[in-house]
This record gives C-alpha cells, sequence and structure tokens, in this order.
C-alpha cells in the first residue's frame, strides 16, 4: 500500500487538511512549501525523534527548497511545562522570528501540544504544522486544535484552542515506536468506538490486534476513521461547548490518575485513558445506565490487547480515593463546581453528565484498591 488519504476539518476559513499514509515524511516537503511562503521553518522536535526521524525530514524540505532551523527539546511528558515553554519561546525569539514564520511540531502529543501553544501565543499567534509520529497524536491530539502545557494543580490547565494549518501524518514512522507507545495510543483509538460508533469497536474487537501489530491496512483504517470521527465533531463544536465534551470519555479518571503519579512514566497518557475508559464503563454499569454486559466487553477487549484495565494494574502505587477525586475537581471540564462526566448508555452511547454521586465514584475506586 502506498500513498495517502485526505480529510479535511471543516472550519471555513481556518479549515485545514489531515494526510494519512505511507511514505508521507518522505514527501513533506512538497506539502509543507505552500505555506511557508518562502519564508523560515521552526521544525521542533525532541531527543528521541530527531534521533529516528529529522533527517528523512531534513531531506524532504531541502528536497522542496524549504529553508529551515530544527529545535530539539527533551522528550517526555515533563517537557510539556511553564520551564520548557519559556526557554522555547525566547530560543525562537532569539532566532529572529517573524509573524510570517511557520512552526512545526514533530513528534508525539507533548510536542504538538507545547509547539502549538507556543505558535498561538508568539507574536499573537503563528501559523504552525502537526507531524504527528506516535499513534496517539495522530489520531487524536494533533487534530482539533486543542494546545496547552500541564501545571502541577493538573493536566492541560494552560493552553488555547489554536487550529494548525497541515496535519502530516505518516503511519510508517510509527514502525519505530515502543509497543508501549502504540498501545497508548491504541486507547484513543477505542475511544471513538466506544463514543458513538460501534460498529468501529465491533471491528477493533476482531482487529485491534492487527493495528497494534502493524498491518499496513488495519492501522490506515484505524487512523483514518479515528481522524474522521473526531474531525467531525470538531466541525460541529471546535471549542467544546457541546458535542466535542464526548471527547474526554475516561479522561476525567485517566487525567487524575496521571496527576497523582506526577505525570511520572510509571503511566503513560493513553495508558490513564485505558483505565479511565473501563472506569467510566463500570461507572455507568454501577448506576443502571448501561450493560453490565457491555463493560465487560470493554474490560475484556483492553485487557486482550495488552492495555491496564484498573488501579491495581500500576505497580508499586498506595492509590488515594480521596486524592483522586480532589484531582478530578480541580480538572478544566468542571462546570459551577461540579465534575463533568462523560458516562455511557451503552457501546457508542456516550453522554456527559454533571449529576453523579462522587459517592459512587468513591465507591469504585475503593472497590479496585481493596480488589
Amino acid at each position: 500500500m502506498s500513498g495517502y488519504e485526505t480529510l479535511r476539518v471543516e472550519l471555513g476559513e481556518r479549515g485545514y487538511d489531515i494526510l494519512v499514509g505511507e511514505g508521507l515524511l518522505a514527501t513533506a516537503g512538497e506539502h509543507i512549501a505552500p505555506f511557508t511562503g518562502g519564508r523560515r521553518l521552526f521544525v521542533v522536535t525532541d531527543e528521541q525523534v530527531a534521533k529516528a526521524h529529522l533527517a528523512a525530514l531534513e531531506r524532504a524540505l531541502d528536497a522542496a527548497g524549504v529553508a529551515y532551523e530544527a529545535l530539539i527539546l527533551p522528550p517526555g511528558e515533563g517537557t510539556k511545562d511553564f520551564s520548557h515553554l519559556e526557554s522555547l519561546t525566547h530560543r525562537l525569539l532569539a532566532m529572529n522570528l517573524e509573524r510570517g514564520s511557520l512552526l512545526a511540531a514533530f513528534g508525539g502529543g507533548v510536542i504538538g501540544d507545547l509547539v502549538g501553544f507556543a505558535a498561538s501565543v508568539l507574536l499573537r499567534g503563528l501559523d504552525f504544522i502537526q507531524i504527528p509520529t506516535t499513534l496517539l497524536a495522530q489520531v487524536d491530539s494533533s487534530v482539533g486544535g486543542k494546545t496547552g502545557i500541564n501545571a502541577p494543580q493538573g493536566k492541560n490547565l494552560v493552553g488555547s484552542f489554536h487550529q494548525p494549518r497541515l496535519v502530516l501524518a505518516d503511519t510508517e514512522v510509527l514502525s519505530t515506536l515502543p509497543k508501549r507507545e502504540l498501545l497508548a495510543g491504541y486507547a484513543e483509538v477505542v475511544k471513538y468506538g466506544l463514543i458513538n460508533d460501534p460498529g468501529f469497536f465491533q471491528w477493533l474487537e476482531d482487529h485491534g490486534l492487527a493495528v497494534i501489530e502493524g498491518d499496513p491496512a488495519a492501522r490506515r483504517r484505524a487512523i483514518l476513521t479515528s481522524c474522521a470521527a473526531k474531525a467531525a465533531i470538531v466541525a460541529e463544536d471546535e471549542r467544546e461547548s457541546g458535542v466535542r465534551a464526548l471527547l474526554n470519555l475516561g479522561h476525567t479518571f485517566g487525567h487524575a490518575l496521571e496527576a497523582e503519579l506526577g505525570y511520572d512514566e510509571r503511566l503513560l497518557h493513553g495508558e490513564a485513558v485505558a483505565i479511565g475508559l473501563v472506569l467510566a464503563f463500570e461507572l455507568s454499569a454501577g448506576l443502571g445506565l448501561c450493560p453490565a454486559t457491555d463493560a465487560a466487553a470493554v474490560r475484556r477487549h483492553m485487557a486482550a490487547v495488552g492495555l491496564p484495565t484498573d488501579l491495581e494494574s500500576v505497580p508499586d502505587v498506595a492509590w488515594c480515593v480521596e486524592a483522586l477525586i480532589d484531582h478530578m475537581g480541580r480538572d478544566k471540564k468542571v462546570r459551577d463546581g461540579k465534575i463533568s462526566f462523560v458516562l455511557v448508555r451503552g457501546i457508542g452511547e456516550a453522554f456527559v453528565t454533571a449529576d453523579v454521586d462522587l459517592d459512587e465514584v468513591a465507591a469504585l475506586l475503593t472497590g479496585q484498591i481493596a480488589a
């Protein structure tokens, strides 16, 4: 399989294309050149991505005659903070950045969120493009314009909506990812089926392992289906005043787990989301909102592909239920002091509610810890 397919995020004059396919990195210069207008491109990446893929991107930019400079940051969630944002913006300004300059976020979700946020505030707004190199970034964080950094109080609490001009998702670069990173991204793929596409979830039950193991056709279908789902939701509700909130399925729980662990490597974002998805279904089942068989199916599928499904999946952590609920109360999705949850009436039937008894949440979490 070769070539690529194009999806459109319909946002009027700010709409943009998502290109998904094999070998896109080798032709990236051709796709990027129309957005530079002859001005410099600043490619921001991390040490791991630079080692694996920067030379290929540079060859493509050279071939297209794109003038560029590369900035390399440390890898990991710790880079997504105020100190690295300050360092990045200072470095870019020292390189005589102009309003016509273009930034490129070349990496996973951390780089995409950080660079997108920097683009939104530098010189009161610069254009940027996303070149996501992880499965999670390709199916989720590179699309939709959410940018930001973490704060000590919680994940993504400082940020802005700033749409990219282009997203280039080369599925071949995923071959260099560790399996754990692929699995973390796969959790976000499953999320789209659980929100409003039960047929996609059924397809993943049959083909999920093929997606993870690198079957080109399966992987392309999973990424395209996920991106199309997100593009449609973003086009309907760009700034999360309505239906876009459904994309947070599993995230109220997941973000709390990440915050409690200080965003360290014990739990990747996608792993936290996987646990959060299971918890969201089990809470829904416990409240009588969805069939217990659906909650069991979600847990079974996550376990079958190798994703964590409960708090006990994270070794050597003394979880505190009160602390987790406190983290949820600091989440940016809180409205009028009430925690918003995305719950379900079944697979593919998600909805948002703030009418959840926190004693029920505490009981669910306590049951997991005591299990």
